[in-house]
């Protein structure tokens, strides 16, 4: 029913308000004079000119005043003052006109009394209807929440109003460091220590935590997460003020911790000044800019106000998406940026030769890969095209057209691979390494970026985990003992932006990302953060299992960063740059030709016969180890 109503056109629900209003005014009237006599009222003769008369007066008055275009379940105290300014004013017009016509039989009080009822049943009515539209019950419902709010600022207050609206959940307190706060109330709510936080939890049954302290530090912000993970509570976060302000998002909205709380570590922060000196004003080509790195790049490069931002993907849709999502920003915060949407595919060497040659960029970010390890495996030949000469394309129509510098997004599978996709990417790098060396000054600056697993990255552990969960588990986790090195979408992309500015040309450039992080570690502070407990042999009784699966065909325990243990530091502190091995470029060009013919036959195993002639320490899925990495076990 509620839901119907919703549904109406608005013209038939300000009529519907319309009548309503036009109704209490005759009631109050009748009440009025019930009051005003000291019995039940029947209007005789002058008395029934006041019923013709208020709902004349008031409705105009309710209209001037805007109060039938206010939307009943989000009206809050500014609605509630129109309404009191509105009936301020029909009262002292009725009571004027009272005074004026001074009709027999009709009190005077009556101009008094009846606004008073007329205001106290309109109120009433706009506040159940408030409530009844947005589905809050008067009572507690079975399956609202009940929160504490850490932060008892002006993000916490404003949000315990928007929830008071949503009726989701119930507010039972406020947590804040300030001494000032503590033991007061805001709006009848109570604000707790953060000492007290346990025993408010265990004693008010508490089911969620909203964090809502958008000021603090990340430091600080992980301890706190750090803090509540023993409690059986469900963390969240705020979504940003602009979302709300924006409509994008509602306090309903409460979302998950951010991917970058689950990495429990400070965030690498770029050198804004450099980046600003390599990109402003200039054209930027990202390949794959639908993907999790591409987008994040091109959000990050249009802050920057190039001049023109080339977008290339194969994906129709996601190239569609990530260019409306980019026109928005740059509607939100004007930027004389062209932005230019460019279907194509790395494979497609026609097509990169035109895009260079016409728009002439001054920097190409090298995105496009494909990255699932299984699905790779499946798809050999695909992979080769697409990773391998994909790049060899890219990095030659980016030299024949002059283009300044040349960055390749590569990945920790490259080293040591044990699956095709590292292998490819490993090639792809020895390519770029190769054309490096045989640069003459002043040619294409190649580098290269290496990084480990991407959080929140389409096809990443942390939305398949948040999936498993709300489906109520299995968390699916190939090994107990496999680790992996995480970092943030926004980390990644500001990586690559600032390694292109440092290169010289040939170097491999890796983020100082601290100490690997166990799979399993990461779904337990999951479960724990979503207020779950894992159901293992010493929690027999909690919610989530832990399914384990087994190592996937090309997986490894662990993966690293460096080929050589010879890392140099650069001028960021977080960044390190490597030069290693590779294959002079005559020598590489003979096995690429076999690579090219064996991908156009299909034929897999010569596939990886040739990469584990060039790949050092490639191991296939087979067991077959490179012929490098046999010769030195031999030794």
């Amino acid at each position: 029913m509620r839901q119907r109503v919703l549904d109406l056109p608005r013209s038939v629900k300000r009529s519907v308000v319309l009548t309503g209003d036009v109704i209490l005014a005759l009631l109050a009237t009748w009440i009025a004079y019930s009051l005003r006599f000291d019995m039940l009222h029947w209007p005789t003769g002058a008395q029934w000119w006041p019923y013709l008369l208020t709902p004349f007066l008031a409705i105009p008055i309710f209209i001037r005043f805007g109060l039938y275009r206010a939307i009943f379940r989000y009206s809050g105290l500014d609605a509630l003052f129109a309404t009191g300014q509105a009936v301020g004013l029909y009262a002292l017009l009725l009571f004027g006109i009272l005074l004026w016509q001074k009709w027999p039989m009709v009190p005077r009080s009556l101009g008094i009394l009846q606004p008073i009822i007329f205001l106290l049943l309109v109120g009433i009515s706009r506040a159940l209807a408030r409530f009844w539209l947005a589905g809050i019950s008067l009572g507690r419902s079975i399956n609202q929440g009940r929160m504490l709010i850490l932060g008892a600022g002006t993000a916490g207050v404003q949000t315990a109003s928007a929830m008071a609206i949503s009726g989701q959940f119930k507010l039972l307190g406020f947590v804040d460091e300030d001494p000032s706060k503590i033991g007061q109330t805001i709006n009848g709510v109570p604000v707790f220590s953060p000492a007290q936080v346990p025993v408010v939890v265990k004693k008010l049954k508490v089911t969620d935590i909203l964090l809502a302290m958008p000021s603090v530090s990340r430091d600080r912000r992980n301890k706190i997460i750090e803090s509540l993970q023993a409690l059986p509570v469900h963390t969240r976060t705020l979504p940003g003020l602009t979302d709300l302000a924006s409509g994008r998002v509602t306090v309903q909205d409460f979302f998950e911790l951010d991917i970058d709380d689950l990495l429990g570590r400070e965030a690498v922060k770029p050198q804004a000044d450099l980046l600003a000196s390599r990109l402003h004003g200039k054209t930027v080509l990202v390949t794959g800019a639908a993907g999790s790195i591409g987008s994040e790049l091109c959000r990050q490069i249009l802050r920057e106000r190039p001049r023109r931002l080339l977008l290339l993907d194969h994906s129709e849709y996601g190239l569609y998406t990530v260019h409306r999502e980019l026109q928005a920003t740059g509607l939100a915060h004007p930027s004389t940026t062209e932005l230019v949407p460019l279907l194509g595919s790395v494979v497609n060497r026609r097509r990169l030769d035109w895009i260079c040659s016409t728009y002439r960029p001054d920097t190409v970010y090298h995105a496009a890969a494909y990255k699932h390890v299984p699905m790779v495996e499946c798809n050999p030949s695909e992979c080769i095209f697409n990773n391998l000469f994909g790049t060899l394309n890219m990095a030659q129509a980016a030299a024949a057209a002059r283009v300044a510098s040349f960055v390749l997004v590569s990945t920790d599978k490259a080293v040591r691979p044990t699956n095709l996709m590292g292998a490819s990417k490993r090639m792809a790098e020895l390519v770029l390494q190769a054309l490096a060396a045989q640069s003459e000054p002043g040619a294409t600056c190649f580098s290269m970026v290496r990084f480990g697993n991407v959080l929140g990255s389409s096809g990443s552990v942390v939305p398949l985990f948040r999936e498993q969960l709300a489906r109520g588990g299995p968390l699916t986790i190939t090994d107990r003992e496999v680790t992996r090195y995480f970092m943030t979408i926004p980390e990644a992309a500001q990586l690559v932006l600032q390694a292109e500015a440092m290169a010289a040309g040939g170097e491999v450039f890796v983020l100082e990302m601290g100490k690997p992080i166990r799979i399993i570690d990461l779904a337990r502070r999951l479960v724990q953060l979503s207020g779950l407990q894992v159901r293992d042999a010493q929690q027999p009784d909690g919610d989530i299992e832990f399914a384990f699966i087994g190592l996937r065909p090309g997986e490894k325990l662990y993966e690293e960063l460096l080929i050589g243990n010879n890392p140099t530091p650069t001028a960021h502190p977080r960044i390190m740059k490597a030069r290693e091995d590779f294959m002079p470029w005559p020598a590489l060009q003979d096995q690429l030709q076999l690579l090219e013919q064996a991908a156009n036959q299909e034929d897999e195993e010569q596939i990886r016969r040739v990469l584990l002639g060039c790949v050092d320490g490639f191991q296939s899925p087979g067991g077959i180890t490179s012929t490098a990495e046999a010769d030195s076990n031999v030794d």
